[in-house]
């Protein structure tokens, strides 16, 4: 935090904290989580923070005044488990859409809301800080408190943030997160990927564009007729991203994102309990395996045929394993098998004793695997999870495995090829000593930027005109369109004349054969 410290003496006029509001309304973890160390760096420089999450602090952290939304909570559980339901691009599309509409509306009806944020005294804040993942209504905050707005992307980038922002992001090398992953070398898999994205699209325009607009239009009448939602939903200042040219695919950007991967790891994770460290230990030379699949699949919850694969080869490995188990009891557990309803996963990871991270492939846990040089074996269960392990597993980085199918001697097979194939811990290693080497930690970068937008007023001299140009001007359809109507054009003359020359030859010809016969 040295550079930022130094920043601030630099700028007396800014050693006055900011008042920003934040908003993170979805009630999965992963999303706010990635967050929250970055508003308390805020908080801890002086600026007060009002935060609108369905996760209020634990414990009360100076200058972070917590407005809960638990209604998003309602029913969860069943929306995971519609989610994660086999369905058609356009069916996915029109739930998860629909989905965000409805959440949208919980949040802005909830109390604390209406009489924090949206009541008759009107607060004044100096910054929006808002999750980026498609909640255009809410974006709706920074015009009626007309200050700057920066979103959070968790994922990183999509193509509708991409289009917020005006960044280029060809669908010919570079894919947008789904729970799919294709292999863009293949021209089977490009077309493919190109039905999606043009499905997703339309499914968005077509239908839920209309929605958002009326719903914006209901909440905020004062501002939605100067200021419509297509115009107020592109007016980004910065998007901070947690995405990295050492954890995916290389991307371009517009100056105004930011990629900030791994903002959320612990450089100096805490240290473990006694109990479980001396677990730790214990194992010896054989090492430890670390077990989790997240916080929204509970593994209490497994089917007693895949609990029962996962024990039996659990109970067969040298090594001792950590699960991250939501009972405090597991039938038939194995002498080498710690569970724990929740584990300090940072901390674990770093231990040079852990060797393995059996993991659901949620973005977080596969960067901090990443930052701490473990081979990970992909368990995914829904949304990016798929995509994040096939990468991994392009990468080197560890192998995947279906869940719901795979057999114990799979299951015992592919850890031990992890373990005792070498080439998984040195591409982990070689991965995460890329990844650390940065001029600035991710948590610095991203706080130092969020300054910089303060600073100069919302900092628009960063943002490209791209940003407000429609599909078609933006891609230059009308310049295209232009030439083709030319070229059209020219081909209409060309096969003109083409016809009237030889509507001519012909009557030539016509005339020659009727001179001939009457000679004849």
């Amino acid at each position: 935090m040295w550079p930022i410290l130094l920043l601030l003496c630099l700028h007396p006029g800014y050693l006055e904290g900011a008042r920003i509001l934040a908003v993170f309304p979805l009630p999965s973890p992963s999303h706010y989580f990635f967050a929250l160390p970055y508003l308390k760096s805020l908080a801890s420089l002086g600026h007060e923070i009002t935060s609108v999450s369905p996760y209020p602090q634990r414990e009360p952290f100076k200058n972070i005044h917590d407005i809960p939304v638990p209604e998003v909570f309602e029913n969860f559980n069943e929306i995971l488990k519609i989610a994660s339901t086999p369905r058609s691009t356009w069916q996915s599309s029109d739930f998860i859409n629909e989905y965000v509409l409805n959440l949208t509306r919980t949040v802005l009806n909830n109390e604390g809301v209406r009489r924090s944020i949206l009541g008759p005294q009107k607060p004044h804040f100096d910054l929006v800080v808002m999750d980026v993942w498609r909640f255009d209504v809410l974006m709706g905050l920074a015009a009626y408190f007309d200050a700057p707005i920066i979103g959070l992307g968790s994922y990183g980038t999509d193509y509708k943030i991409d289009e917020l922002m005006g960044n280029i992001s060809p669908m010919s090398y570079l894919q947008s997160p789904s729970s799919r992953f294709y292999d863009l070398e293949a021209y089977g898999q490009r077309l493919s990927y190109l039905v999606e994205r043009t499905v997703m699209y339309i499914n968005y325009k077509w239908r839920h564009v209309r929605k958002q607009e009326a719903l914006y239009k209901e909440y905020f009448p004062s501002i939605a007729e100067g200021k419509p939602l297509s115009k107020i939903s592109r007016n980004f200042s910065l998007v901070l991203l947690n995405q990295h040219f050492t954890l995916g695919p290389p991307r371009p950007y517009v100056p105004n994102m930011i990629e900030v991967g791994g903002l959320h790891v612990n450089p100096k994770p805490e240290a473990l309990p006694a109990e479980l460290d001396n677990f730790i230990q214990g194992a010896g030379e054989s090492g430890v395996i670390y077990f989790s699949l997240g916080t929204n699949v509970k593994s209490k919850s497994l089917s007693e045929d895949r609990r029962k694969v996962l024990l039996e080869t659990f109970a067969s490995l040298p090594q001792r394993v950590l699960w991250k188990f939501e009972d405090e009891q597991l039938p038939g557990k194995p002498s080498n098998v710690f569970i724990s309803k929740w584990f300090s996963q940072q901390s674990i990871l770093a231990h040079p004793s852990v060797k393995l991270f059996i993991t659901h492939g949620g973005l977080l846990s596969t960067i901090e695997s990443i930052h701490h040089g473990k081979p990970m074996l992909g368990l995914p269960c829904f949304f990016d999870q798929f995509r994040n392990m096939a990468h991994v597993k392009q990468m080197g980085l560890g192998l995947v495995l279906n869940i719901k199918e795979m057999t114990s001697e799979d299951f015992n097979s592919t850890i031990r090829r992890l373990l005792t194939n070498k080439s998984f811990e040195e591409t982990a290693r070689i991965t995460a000593a890329r990844h650390r080497d940065q001029p600035m930690k991710p948590l610095d970068t991203a706080i130092w930027w969020t300054e910089y937008v303060l600073r100069h007023k919302g900092a628009a001299h960063m943002q490209v005109a791209g940003k407000d140009l429609d599909f078609v001007r933006y891609h230059s359809l009308d310049v295209f369109g232009t030439f083709l109507i030319g070229a059209l054009g020219l081909l209409g003359v060309f096969t003109f004349f083409i016809y009237v020359i030889l509507r001519k030859c012909l009557l030539q010809k016509k005339d020659t054969n009727e001179a001939i016969k009457k000679i004849q």
